[in-house]
C-alpha cells in the first residue's frame, strides 16, 4: 500500500477515535502517541500540516470554533471502522499524559479516557465472577440445571467469538439519587460492566447512558471511602493526580505483577490487531531485553511520584550493580509498555517516568484468557445472584447494610485510641462533629427510642453476625454485633466502641434501622515504622501504656481498609511522636551510655557544633562498638547485594532508614518532608541535620532491623558548662573558632560537670589534647577569656558588616561533617560559589528571563497560588509548576551545606530566604529594626517577614528559571473596590486551585514582578459545566446590591 494511503488510513483513524474533533495544535501528538510515529507531511510534499490536511478532504474535516482554534474532525468511512475501534481501544488503555488541566472551556469535551475490554473480549473479572459463582461446590447446586447445562456448553466452546457483535443495554429507569443504596448498586453495576477500570471523572456519562439519570456529582468525591463498592486508585502524572475505579477486591484473589500484566494485554492486542498497526505495536517492545525492562519497572514502582530520566541510569547502576545500556534513553517510547512518560522538554533525558498503575488479573486465570461468554448469560447469572440474595435479606430482615465509615478529610483529625493486640491493628474512634458527636446524638435517641418500646423490641432469637441494640451499664443504649451464643448468655462486640463484653440475652434489642444510618465508630489503623514488631509483648504493651484512653492528632499516610499512620501528642508545647517515642522501647537497656556526675571521659569525639554551642560526642561505649559491628556487617551485605526493594517509598517523620555518607553507612532519622523527593534527616549518631533526597535513602535490610534499632543512639547531646545559658545564637565567630578546634578530633576528654535527665542533656567541661586535664586551659575557660560566645545583639539586628578580620582565611561555605561526604551533583557543586564576605559587596547576577505570556485572546492553565480580591491575585503557569518544585527541592539541598552567615542585605535587591523550612527566591522590600526583612516570594506573589539570619545571597544556577508569580485582575468585572465578604467568596472560589485563564490585557514592565495580566478565570473541574469567575462574582455583586 503507497505510504499517502497508509498515513490517511492511520489518520482517519486516529480522528475517528476523538468523535468531539482534535485541535490542529495537539494532531501531531495524538497521531505519534497511538502510531508511534509524526505525520510525515513533508515526505508527502507538503510544507505544513494544514497544507496536507487540505488535499485529503475525504479523510479530516476542517472546522473553526467561535474561539477561532482550528479543530480536526474524521470523515467517515465503513472501511475503516474496525481500525477505528482499534485505536479506540488502544486510546483507552493509555494514562492521561502531561500535567494538562482540563483546559479547552467545553469548546471541544476533555473526555476522559475509559479503560474498556474489546467486544469480543471479556474482561478477567468477568471471568472469575463465572469461576467463582460455577465452580465452588457449595454454589454449584443453587442454579438451574439448564442453566448449567449451557454454561458448560459455551465453557467448552473455542475462544472464538466475534468481536463484531453488537452490545444491547437495557435503559432501566429507577429512583433519584438520594437513594445512596441504589446509587452504589448502580456504581457496582457500571464498574462490573468496565472491569478494567473507569477514570473517575467519566463515571457520570457512563451512569447517565445506562440508567438515563444524573449522577449526583458531589458523590465523586465519597467513592474512595466505598471499599465494598469500588476500588479507588489514584494515578500521579506529573504532578496531576488523577482517579481510577475498578470492581471492588472482595472477588480477588491473587494479583499479577504489573510486569505480566501489561505482557499479558499487550499479547491480547496483538491478537486481534489490525495488520496496518501491528507492526508498529511490534518494534516498540522489540528493541530491550525484557529482563532489562521488568529491572526498571521494579526501580519505578518505588518512585510513585517518578523519576528523572537522566537519574534512572544511576539508580539502576546503584541498584543492580551492572552498566546501563547506553542507547535505552534515545527512544523513551521503548518503556510505553512498562511506565508512563511525560516529557518536559524535547530533550529524551529531561523527562519523567512514572509506573503504570496496578490492574485487577487473577493468577489463576491464566488458562481462561481467551474464555468468552456470552453477555445474555452474564446478565442470567447476574439476575439468579440478585434473586438468591433478596431471598436471603427476606429470611434475615435484621441483617442491614451499614455505609462505611469514610476517613475524615482533614489534615490531621484527632482519634481516640480504644484497645489493642498488635500494633498493626490499633482500634481507634475519630473524634469531631460528623463522628464522636454524631454517635452520642445518637445513642441520646437510642435511649429515648427504646424506652418507649421495652418489651416489644426485645429479641427472642439472635444468630451469630447479627446487629442487635444493647442496654448497657448507666442505661445507656449501643449498637452491637454478636459474636457468639451459648445458653442464655451472649458475647457482643460493641461496632461504636472496639471492645467485646458477655451480656444476658435480656439485654438485646432489636436494632431499628433508624440507627443503621450512621457508620460503625471503631475503626483499625496500622502504626507506621513499627510493622515488623507489630506482636512485639514489649513493644504492644508500651503503645497500649502510651495510648489507650487518650486522643492524638494522626497523620495519615496511606489510606484503606487498616490506614497506616502516625500518631502525635500535640498535648504539650511540642509535638511528640508516639510511633517514634514507642520504638525506643525495643532499645537494649544494656548499650544505653549512662554518664556520671564528676567523672572524666577520654577518646571523646565531637561529631557537631550547631549554632547555639550544644555540641555533640561520642563517647567510647559498648553501645558504639556495636554499631560499628552492625554497620560493617551492612557495609559487607550491599556490597554483594542492593535491590530496588531497599528504596524508600513512603517516607514519613520518625522513619529510621540508611544513608551512604563518606563512603560509610549511617542510621538517620527523618525530622521533615519537604516534598516527594526531599527531606530533612538527623544523622542518629552524631547529631547533624541535613537535607538529602529520597532517592539517597535506603530501607534497613530486615535481617539486620532488630539489631540496628536495639542500638540506641550515640551522639550525646552536651553543653559547656560555666557559660551563661539560654542566649541565643552563637556570634559566627565563636561557632567557626569551637568548630576548629574541636570538630572531629578523635582525642579529646570531657569531665561531667552536670546532668540534667528532663533534658538529656550534659553540662561538660572539654579539654583538647594538649590541655588534658589543666582546667585552666578547658575549651570552657578559652571561649570564655576570648570573649567569643557572647551574643552581640547587633550583629544580625543591622545590615552594617561586622569585623570581616577575624575570619578572614577561613573557608566562606562552612560543611558540617556529615555533609562534606553527601556527593550532590557535579552540576550542583560545580555551580557552588562562595558568597560574598561580610564587608563586600554583593555583585550584580543575571536576571532570570522573563516568563513567556499568551497574547490577548489566548488561554493558558493557571494555579492560583494567592486571591486576595478579584482586583489582585496571583497566577502560576500551571506547566511550568513541576520545574519549580524541582527548583525548591535544589535550593533546600544546596542551602542547608552552608552555614547561615550574616550578609549586607539591600532593598529591592534579590535574594534567597528560608521561608517555613522552605528557601524561596525573594525580593527585598524592606530592612526592619527588629533583626526583620520584608520580602516579596517571586514565584508564589506573597508578601512575609522573616529573620534576617535567614536571608542568603541567589546564586546563579538558581536565576535560570523565570519567576512564576503573575500579578493578575480578573476580567469581565467593573466593581473598583471590593467588599472583605466579596473577597472571601473570591478566595474560596479560586485560590489553590488550577484554572484556566483567557488572557484579555498584558501590561509589561521592566521588571518581571511589575508584569499584570487582565483576564477571565473559568473553572473547568466539573465534567460537564464550565464556571466563570466573573460571570459568578457578577451576580454575586448584583444579588448582594440588592440586599
Amino acid at each position: 500500500m503507497p505510504e499517502s494511503d497508509l498515513v490517511a488510513k492511520m489518520l482517519r483513524a486516529v480522528l475517528q477515535s476523538n468523535k468531539n474533533g482534535i485541535p490542529l495544535p495537539r494532531l501531531q501528538g495524538e497521531y505519534k502517541s497511538l502510531t508511534g510515529d509524526w505525520i510525515p507531511f513533508k515526505q508527502l510534499g507538503h510544507s505544513t500540516l494544514e497544507e496536507y490536511l487540505k488535499t485529503v478532504p475525504g479523510v479530516v474535516r476542517i472546522e473553526i470554533n467561535k474561539m477561532g482554534e482550528i479543530t480536526c474532525h474524521g470523515v467517515a468511512c465503513a472501511e475503516t471502522v474496525r481500525i477505528a475501534q482499534l485505536v479506540a481501544c488502544q486510546r483507552s488503555s493509555k494514562r492521561k499524559m502531561g500535567r494538562q488541566v482540563n483546559c479547552q472551556m467545553r469548546l471541544k469535551n476533555t473526555a476522559p479516557f475509559t479503560l474498556v475490554d474489546w467486544k469480543g473480549i471479556k474482561s478477567f473479572f468477568d471471568l472469575f465472577f463465572f469461576y467463582f459463582i460455577f465452580f465452588r461446590p457449595e454454589k454449584r447446586l443453587t442454579l438451574p440445571p439448564r442453566f448449567q447445562k449451557e454454561l458448560q456448553v459455551h465453557l467448552s466452546r473455542s475462544s472464538s467469538v466475534d468481536s463484531n457483535v453488537s452490545e444491547t443495554h437495557s435503559i432501566p429507569t429507577g429512583p433519584s439519587n438520594s437513594n445512596i443504596n441504589e446509587v452504589q448498586n448502580r456504581v457496582k453495576e457500571v464498574l462490573n460492566k468496565y472491569s478494567n477500570g473507569i477514570w473517575l471523572s467519566k463515571m457520570p456519562q457512563f451512569y447517565r447512558d445506562i440508567y438515563e439519570e444524573e449522577l449526583n456529582t458531589a458523590l465523586l468525591q465519597q467513592f474512595e471511602y466505598w471499599p465494598h463498592i469500588c476500588t479507588v486508585e489514584k494515578v500521579c502524572t506529573g504532578g496531576h493526580t488523577d482517579v481510577l475505579l475498578y470492581p471492588a477486591k472482595k472477588m480477588q484473589q491473587l494479583v499479577k505483577s504489573g510486569i505480566d500484566r501489561e505482557r499479558t494485554s499487550q499479547n491480547l492486542t496483538s491478537s486481534k490487531a489490525d495488520p496496518l498497526l501491528k507492526p508498529v505495536m511490534e518494534t516498540k517492545s522489540a528493541f530491550l531485553n525484557i529482563d532489562f525492562k521488568q529491572k526498571v519497572a521494579e526501580i519505578l514502582f518505588k518512585y510513585s511520584n517518578g523519576l528523572w530520566a537522566n537519574a534512572l541510569p544511576k539508580v539502576y547502576e546503584d541498584t543492580y550493580k551492572v552498566k546501563f545500556p547506553e542507547d535505552a534513553l534515545n527512544n523513551l517510547d521503548l518503556f510505553s509498555d512498562i511506565c508512563t512518560v511525560n516529557q518536559i522538554s524535547d530533550s529524551p533525558k529531561k523527562a519523567i517516568l512514572y509506573a503504570k498503575p496496578p490492574k485487577y488479573i487473577d493468577e489463576n486465570l491464566n488458562a481462561t484468557e481467551n474464555v468468552h461468554i456470552h453477555e445474555d448469560l452474564k446478565i442470567m447469572v447476574e439476575q439468579e445472584c440478585s434473586q438468591l440474595m433478596e431471598k436471603t435479606k427476606e429470611q434475615h430482615p435484621e441483617n442491614i447494610m451499614v455505609p462505611p465509615l469514610i476517613i475524615p478529610a482533614e489534615a490531621s483529625p484527632s482519634v481516640l485510641v480504644v484497645e489493642l493486640n498488635n500494633t498493626n491493628e490499633v482500634v481507634i474512634r475519630y473524634v469531631g462533629k460528623d463522628y464522636s458527636a454524631a454517635q452520642e446524638l445518637m445513642e441520646d435517641e437510642m435511649k429515648e427510642y427504646y424506652s418507649q418500646n421495652p418489651t416489644v423490641l426485645l429479641m427472642q432469637s439472635v444468630s451469630i453476625g447479627q446487629l442487635v441494640a444493647v442496654h448497657a451499664e448507666e442505661d445507656s443504649w449501643l449498637r452491637a454485633q454478636i459474636i457468639s451464643v451459648e445458653d442464655n448468655r451472649i458475647k457482643v462486640c460493641y461496632v461504636d466502641y472496639g471492645f467485646s463484653e458477655i451480656i444476658e440475652n435480656n439485654k438485646v434489642y432489636k436494632l431499628d434501622r433508624r440507627f443503621c444510618l450512621l457508620p460503625f465508630q471503631a475503626a483499625k489503623c496500622k502504626l507506621a515504622g513499627l510493622e515488623v514488631f507489630c506482636d512485639d509483648p514489649v513493644l504492644v504493651k508500651v503503645v497500649e501504656s502510651q495510648t489507650c484512653g487518650k486522643i492524638f492528632a494522626v497523620e495519615i499516610l496511606e489510606k484503606g481498609d487498616i490506614p497506616l499512620v502516625v500518631l502525635y501528642d500535640t498535648s504539650g508545647e511540642d509535638d511528640i511522636n508516639i510511633n517514634v517515642t514507642c520504638l525506643k522501647a525495643l532499645c537494649d537497656k544494656s548499650l544505653e551510655l549512662h554518664l556520671q556526675a564528676d567523672a572524666l571521659y577520654t577518646n571523646v569525639r565531637v561529631t557537631n557544633v550547631c549554632s547555639d554551642g550544644t555540641l555533640y560526642c561520642q563517647v567510647p561505649s559498648k553501645g558504639l562498638a556495636k554499631l560499628h559491628e552492625i554497620l560493617q556487617k551492612l557495609e559487607d551485605y550491599f556490597h554483594y547485594k542492593q535491590t530496588p526493594e531497599y528504596l524508600i517509598s513512603l517516607p514519613f517523620c520518625g522513619k529510621i532508614c540508611l544513608f551512604h555518607c563518606k563512603g560509610k553507612w549511617a542510621r538517620v532519622e527523618i525530622t521533615s518532608v519537604h516534598s516527594s523527593r526531599a527531606l530533612d534527616v538527623q544523622f542518629m549518631d552524631t547529631g547533624t541535620v541535613a537535607s538529602v533526597k529520597v532517592s539517597e535513602l535506603r530501607d534497613i535490610p530486615s535481617q539486620f532491623l532488630r539489631e540496628i534499632i536495639a542500638i540506641p543512639p550515640q551522639a550525646m547531646k552536651c553543653c559547656l558548662a560555666d557559660l551563661p545559658r539560654n542566649i541565643g545564637m552563637w556570634t559566627p565567630d565563636a561557632v567557626l573558632w569551637l568548630r576548629d578546634t574541636v570538630l572531629n578530633c578523635p582525642d579529646c576528654s570531657i569531665k561531667v560537670a552536670k546532668l540534667d535527665d528532663s533534658k538529656g542533656i550534659a553540662y561538660i567541661y572539654l579539654f583538647t589534647p594538649k590541655n588534658f586535664p589543666d582546667p585552666d586551659r578547658s575549651i570552657n575557660r578559652q571561649i570564655t577569656s576570648a570573649d567569643l560566645w557572647k551574643h552581640q545583639k547587633d550583629v544580625f539586628l543591622s545590615v552594617a558588616p561586622c569585623d570581616a578580620s577575624l575570619i578572614k582565611g577561613k573557608s566562606d561555605t562552612i560543611l558540617a561533617p556529615e555533609l562534606i561526604g553527601l556527593g550532590l551533583k557535579k552540576s550542583l557543586m560545580g555551580s557552588i560559589k562562595p558568597a560574598p564576605e561580610p564587608g563586600s559587596v554583593v555583585p550584580t547576577l543575571d536576571m532570570p528571563p522573563p516568563l513567556p505570556l499568551p497574547k490577548p485572546g489566548e488561554h493558558m492553565d493557571v494555579y492560583i497560588s494567592v486571591a486576595c480580591h478579584p482586583g489582585h491575585f496571583v497566577v502560576q503557569p500551571w506547566q511550568e509548576i513541576h520545574n519549580l518544585e524541582v527548583l525548591m527541592e535544589e535550593m533546600i539541598l544546596y542551602y542547608s551545606m552552608a552555614e547561615e552567615r550574616p550578609i549586607a542585605v539591600k532593598k529591592n535587591n534579590l535574594y534567597a530566604a528560608k521561608v517555613e523550612n522552605k528557601w524561596h527566591r525573594v525580593l527585598i522590600k524592606g530592612i526592619l529594626t527588629n533583626g526583620l526583612v520584608s520580602v516579596y516570594e517571586l514565584d508564589y506573589g506573597k508578601h512575609e517577614l522573616v529573620s534576617i539570619r535567614k536571608v542568603q545571597p541567589l546564586v546563579d544556577m538558581f536565576r535560570k528559571l523565570p519567576f512564576q508569580a503573575i500579578t493578575a485582575q480578573l476580567a469581565g468585572v467593573k466593581c473598583e473596590q471590593w467588599s472583605e465578604e466579596a473577597s472571601i467568596v473570591f478566595r474560596n472560589h479560586v485560590e489553590k486551585k488550577p484554572l484556566v485563564a483567557l488572557i484579555q490585557a498584558v501590561n509589561e514592565s521592566t521588571c518581571s514582578w511589575d508584569r499584570k495580566i487582565v483576564t477571565y478565570l473559568v473553572d473547568t473541574a466539573l465534567p460537564d459545566t464550565d464556571i466563570w469567575i466573573h460571570d459568578f462574582m457578577s451576580q454575586y455583586f448584583c444579588g448582594a446590591f440588592k440586599d
